[in-house]
């Protein structure tokens, strides 16, 4: 264990009563002067283009380097949004873009799951259901932590999370693993925790999708959802984790583009561009005083509805502070400057928005950027991950059903390991070979997406379509267990879609597959992926939920298969009628 960690660790029940968040918009005297000065220096187009993140890579070559630079010397824009890339080159590219700005830039990336959900070379950390599945707070505050060491490391300021969204619906193709559950209470408490532990790195955290993306089934990047809920109804689930982590100190607040009848019935207005939504409900009846921001306006949830310009101009009058992703700079100055001249906006508004950004970058550090250095920047920017996945496993993989007593497994035993979705040995084909002798099948008649790199961009999934050759496949492959005769059928489910679409992609001939051998042999199956696939083996008389699959995970699986450790994690989300949300047995249990 590292020393960062331990510390943190040994004294997180005193600084978790001493740490509040980071007070990103107090107010000393050397910062009020020092936004003073730089809003004298401000024309009004600069003053709206300090609201505007633009989109950045470092993998998208010279053309792209050149766009952005003319679009910070051009406009003096507010902030630069990091995307895909690798660490040395963002870093580099911090430095460069930083020096060429007339204001400092406020560096955002949208990284839940740590950098690695967006850089190569940086290895993930768990999703938030993952972490959902926990009990344990102070680990949730050393992941925030963590996260936010990783993106201070790398000049980022903000980072887009958490996800304070309650996943109530398991068909949400946009949400879904990104939330920490679907109870209400554990999505705010550790929301507030992974706050709190990157705010402690002066790293300004998001909360997001005001007023919450939990319960839809149409994806925003694609469409506009609609939750026909009433307000009621969301007064007492989708707004709690927001109130919160209002109330804990959030540095800032993404809006969510949503369709609310209940807080705006104007037809095809979105939630990120309703006055009722922004000023209404989130600043004077929440009493927020921080940063808010739109999510991305080059999504069609806006962009079907609203021309660019059109969005961006709608979105500051709706009371956003900031607008994320505009595609179009000068066609939204123009669109702004014409809302100030037909009184629809004042610049009131945008002042008071640009003073408050000004603000939080005096407080962030940015009047006084130091480049970053790139020696040994990878080395550090994984230096805790692989530490946090350990905890993450072994606090979190959960026993649903422990029926026939063929746990632990034991070397007396014969045993054969299942691998469906590669072809390939694994760490825990490798460890119960060692350990107890096992024999190794693979079935890889799975059309699940290979494992990739992942972000939350769009994605279609592919569709699970089988062969005849594939259940026959199947169907050999049962009749061979069945003659060796095992006293123990160990299965993993690997490389399943994160995404609800086409079940997961999971095939025909995997469920079947499944299904058969659990009803005919002494099986163990293990989902290594997303715990809503778990409803196709629902009835699987053991059963084990992972989460996500890595090499950390796959050892402390094998701990608890053996009895070495017990399942401490209880289901966050309620996968079919008889496998209900904080359903977890622990080893001993039956």
């Amino acid at each position: 264990m590292s020393k960062r960690i331990l510390t943190i660790g040994i004294f997180f029940f005193i600084s978790v009563q001493i740490i509040q968040a980071q007070d990103f918009y107090k107010q000393s005297h050397s910062a009020k002067k020092w936004v003073r000065q730089q809003y004298k220096k401000l024309s009004d187009q600069e003053k709206i283009a300090q609201l505007m993140v633009i989109r950045a890579h470092s993998n998208l070559g010279a053309d792209h380097v050149q766009q952005v630079t003319e679009l910070i010397q051009k406009y003096n824009i507010g902030a630069l949004c990091f995307f895909q890339g690798g660490p040395a080159r963002q870093a580099s590219l911090t430095n460069y873009y930083q020096s060429i700005a007339k204001t400092p830039l406020m560096i955002c990336q949208d990284a839940e799951w740590g950098l690695g959900m967006r850089l190569d070379s940086i290895i993930n950390f768990p999703h938030q259901l993952m972490l959902g599945a926990t009990q344990d707070p102070k680990l949730i505050y050393q992941f925030g932590n963590n996260v936010g060491f990783q993106c201070k490391r790398l000049g980022v300021n903000v980072n887009y999370a958490p996800v304070v969204d309650v996943n109530n619906n398991p068909e949400n193709p946009v949400i879904n693993d990104r939330s920490f559950g679907e109870d209400k209470y554990k999505v705010a408490a550790f929301g507030v925790q992974y706050m709190k532990g990157m705010q402690a790195e002066n790293v300004l955290a998001c909360a997001k999708h005001f007023p919450g993306h939990g319960d839809v089934s149409v994806d925003s990047h694609l469409d506009l959802p609609i939750i026909k809920k009433r307000r009621a109804e969301l007064d007492s689930l989708e707004l709690y984790p927001f109130k919160e982590l209002i109330k804990a100190g959030v540095g800032s607040v993404m809006m969510a583009h949503l369709y609310i009848p209940a807080i705006d019935s104007t037809t095809n207005l979105a939630t990120s561009l309703s006055s009722k939504a922004v000023d209404g409900l989130l600043r004077k009846e929440l009493g927020y005083k921080g940063i808010v921001i739109t999510d991305g306006l080059e999504m069609k949830g806006i962009s079907k509805f609203f021309p660019d310009g059109e969005a961006s101009t709608q979105a500051l009058i709706a009371g956003n502070d900031m607008l994320c992703l505009p595609s179009d700079i000068q066609g939204a100055i123009n669109k702004v400057e014409q809302a100030i001249a037909d009184h629809k906006l004042s610049w009131k508004k945008i002042n008071r928005s640009v003073k408050k950004v000004l603000l939080a970058k005096y407080n962030m550090g940015l009047n006084n950027f130091q480049p970053i250095d790139t020696h040994n920047l990878v080395f550090d920017l994984n230096i805790e991950t692989d530490y946090i996945r350990t905890e993450v496993a072994r606090n979190a993989i959960t026993l649903l059903r422990n029926n026939n007593s063929i746990l632990p497994l034991k070397k007396t035993q014969k045993i054969a390991y299942l691998i469906i979705g590669s072809d390939k040995k694994n760490t825990l084909s490798i460890r119960l070979k060692s350990d107890v002798n096992s024999d190794t099948y693979f079935f890889s008649g799975n059309a699940g997406a290979p494992k990739t790199k992942e972000t939350i961009e769009p994605q279609s999934g592919q569709k699970a379509v089988d062969s005849i050759g594939n259940i026959a496949k199947a169907q050999q492959l049962i009749s061979q267990l069945k003659e060796k005769n095992y006293d123990a059928i160990v299965i993993g489910v690997h490389n399943y879609s994160r995404r609800p679409a086409n079940n997961y992609g999971l095939s025909s001939a995997t469920i079947y597959l499944l299904n058969q051998l659990q009803q005919q042999q002494n099986t163990v199956t293990l989902f290594f992926g997303n715990p809503y696939a778990i409803k196709f083996s629902a009835n699987a008389s053991n059963l084990i939920a992972c989460y996500e699959d890595d090499d950390s995970i796959q050892q402390a699986a094998a701990d608890i298969l053996e009895g070495k450790a017990i399942a401490k994690g209880k289901l966050p989300v309620t996968v079919s009628e008889n496998l209900k949300y904080g359903l977890g047995l622990g080893a001993a249990d039956k």
